[in-house]
């Protein structure tokens, strides 16, 4: 596997420095609002693009993980207090902003005893509450496999529930040491039978030591686990600290694997290497016709 800190980028990867701006505006509105975005604390090569779209995906619940990902930029560390005015500070951004889809994701608060499930369904009823025709999507923690705090987000009745795999069953341990891929998979697979109506996501990335076979494999369990919507991309390492990249993949080779994805029954599959869980979230919701 490659060990140095920032082995050559193929052109493919290569993105420009943000600065809109857009994107200039969208940051002070967030300091303004003490707002997080996932965006800029997981250093997503894609902040220049979706902050210009006036698209951002927002982290609740703080900017410190109770777990320690491998791959992860976010700080990790105990977390403070839940701030109880974040989801009407976030709705009121939301209508600011005048967003028709927004996503909401949160660091892991293995402290809390629901997860931040109750925060997450505060923060939909807030933004439907000033914005009714937001289309609300929530990338999720497992919840420690909490089914009661799954139960009480799946009441909230968001437009999408996205649970990221991450990765293939052999390596999941390796970086994701506080996770379990089966309880990854079993999340999803609930959350269906909670209610059928609501969507489901899922996202991986690639190029963390698996192979394409162990992809394959990946996508075929999330199928089984009743995942509708898939995010294929490459990993790309923050710094020397986290796991090595093994592999840059070819944009051909995303494309076989969502060549593969839509034939093994998933309603839309967006694989790039720049691709992101929620990167274009709202064209994806489209383009899935849901």
């Amino acid at each position: 596997m490659t060990t140095e800190l920032r082995p050559r980028l193929p052109s493919w990867l290569k993105v420009p420095m943000p600065g809109g701006t857009i994107y200039r505006e969208l940051k002070v509105l967030m300091r303004g609002a003490k707002l997080n975005t996932v965006c800029e604390e997981a250093r997503c090569p894609n902040i220049g693009d979706c902050w210009e779209r006036k698209s951002a995906t927002f982290m609740i619940l703080g900017d410190t993980c109770t777990r320690r990902c491998h791959y992860c930029a976010v700080t990790t560390g105990r977390p403070g207090g839940v701030d109880v005015g974040e989801p009407e500070r976030l709705a009121r951004t939301v209508e600011r902003m005048g967003l028709n889809y927004c996503v909401i994701t949160s660091v892991n608060r293995d402290d809390l005893g629901d997860g931040g499930a109750f925060i997450f369904s505060l923060c939909i009823n807030r933004i439907r509450a000033y914005s009714p025709d937001c289309k609300v999507e929530v990338l999720i923690p497992d919840f420690a496999g909490n089914a009661w705090a799954l139960k009480k987000l799946i009441k909230a009745k968001p437009d999408v529930l996205n649970h990221n795999l991450e990765t293939s069953k052999r390596i999941f341990k390796k970086v994701r040491p506080k996770g379990d891929y089966k309880r990854s998979l079993e999340l999803l697979a609930l959350s269906k039978e909670l209610d059928i109506d609501i969507p489901t996501k899922s996202g991986i990335m690639i190029g963390l030591g698996e192979d394409f076979e162990e992809i394959v494999e990946t996508m075929e369990d999330l199928r089984t686990h009743g995942c509708d919507l898939l995010t294929i991309g490459q990993y790309l390492r923050p710094s020397k600290k986290h796991w090595p990249i093994s592999k840059f993949y070819k944009p051909s080779e995303f494309d076989e694997l969502k060549r593969i994805g839509m034939d093994m029954g998933f309603k839309h599959v967006a694989a790039g290497p720049l691709v992101r869980s929620s990167y274009h979230a709202d064209e994806q919701h489209l383009a899935a016709k849901i």
